[in-house]
């Protein structure tokens, strides 16, 4: 597939890639303010969520961190750091999906959203899935920039297909377009399959039946993950305490699921008359609860994100774009559309009070 030339110089994407190189530099000892040379960010903007960067600036903390480190490995330690909600949203999105192939598809889909620094194509031919990566930073396999953003990339792929299809997950083989660095064993010890140099093509493949079976329950480490945003869809939402709280946050941090009253009482290991009852103490009722996380999931997908409301209705559990919209309207009084215009964010502010008029 055709993919044009990025902007360079746009400063469309998370800093989240700068952040993982930067920490990885200071584990060696080496200052933000070295590794962030000529990026124009200090390290308080790696934190801030608001905070947009180009490819330029990830360039540049890539080739400071070539000249500073002396880890020929360092590019793979900061790679296996990007986790999946590393992407946010779309991270969250690629968990709350209901196959593993809908992951795949997803993550090719929206691969320059995400701000990998390799354009990646997908195709699968008999048993075997084949990625092809095609570096953004530098389309010369001789250019010590392009190696290390495959190595990020090939290590941050890894880490990304072990978090939402089971840590057992192995490439395969793994095939590089440039000559093999000093550090080829490197590559043996990470990946655990065949890898092949001075190849026309940067891919790695993988057994086609990790797609073939429907998506993991994510594992411990990646719920934890998950549950941070629990934070931060409700930040600005009066938060109660009690079995209310502990029912949003098992929902964020089970992606993708929202099972019925009678399971979550179960999964919280209490009777359900008994769940009702203390669900009514704090004048709640399980679907109000449901419907607000559910809002302010879509909110966070029309505001950081260009999914398509038939994506959005998938992950949040509803039958089809039509039902998703509907319920939008009703706690908002806009549509999905309307609500992706800046002009219309405020109104998720007082979204919450149209919650209270969910029926039991």
């Amino acid at each position: 597939m055709y993919h044009p030339s990025p902007n360079l110089l746009q400063c469309l994407y998370s800093p989240q890639r700068i952040a993982a190189v930067v920490d990885v530099l200071a584990e060696d000892g080496i200052s933000a303010s070295r590794a962030l040379g000529g990026a124009n960010l200090t390290s308080a903007d790696l934190r801030d969520s608001s905070v947009r960067v180009s490819y330029r600036q990830v360039g540049t903390v890539f080739r400071n961190a070539m000249r500073l480190s002396r880890d020929p490995s360092l590019a793979f330690r900061a790679g296996e750091r990007m986790h999946v909600m590393a992407y946010g949203m779309y991270g969250y999105a690629m968990l709350s999906s209901r196959t593993r192939a809908e992951v795949i598809d997803f993550a090719a889909k929206y691969g320059r959203m995400l701000g990998t620094v390799a354009d990646i194509d997908l195709a699968r031919k008999d048993d075997t899935v084949s990625c092809l990566l095609e570096p953004l930073l530098s389309r010369d396999p001789a250019d010590d920039v392009y190696r290390f953003a495959l190595e990020f990339a090939f290590a941050a792929y890894q880490t990304l297909s072990r978090d939402v299809y089971g840590s057992s997950f192995r490439f395969s083989k793994l095939s590089a377009a440039y000559a093999p660095p000093p550090h080829a064993g490197t590559y043996d010890r990470i990946f655990q399959c065949p890898v092949e140099f001075d190849q026309s093509k940067n891919t790695l493949e993988f057994d086609a039946a990790w797609i073939d079976h429907p998506a993991v329950c994510p594992d411990e480490m990646t719920r934890a993950m998950a549950g941070r945003f629990y934070d931060q869809l409700f930040d600005h939402v009066a938060r109660d305490d009690g079995l209310a709280a502990d029912i949003r946050r098992r929902l964020v941090e089970h992606p993708g699921r929202f099972p019925s009253i009678e399971t979550m009482a179960a999964e919280l290991m209490i009777h359900p008359r008994t769940f009702r009852r203390k669900l009514q103490l704090q004048r709640k009722t399980y679907r109000q609860i449901v419907s607000e996380v559910r809002m302010q999931l879509a909110v966070g997908y029309l505001r950081n994100t260009q999914m398509t409301n038939d994506e959005i209705a998938a992950r949040l559990d509803y039958s089809d774009a039509a039902n998703f919209r509907h319920a939008f309207v009703r706690w908002t009084g806009k549509s999905p559309s309307d609500f992706r215009d800046r002009r219309a964010s405020s109104i998720a502010a007082g979204a919450e009070d149209l919650l209270a008029d969910v029926p039991n």
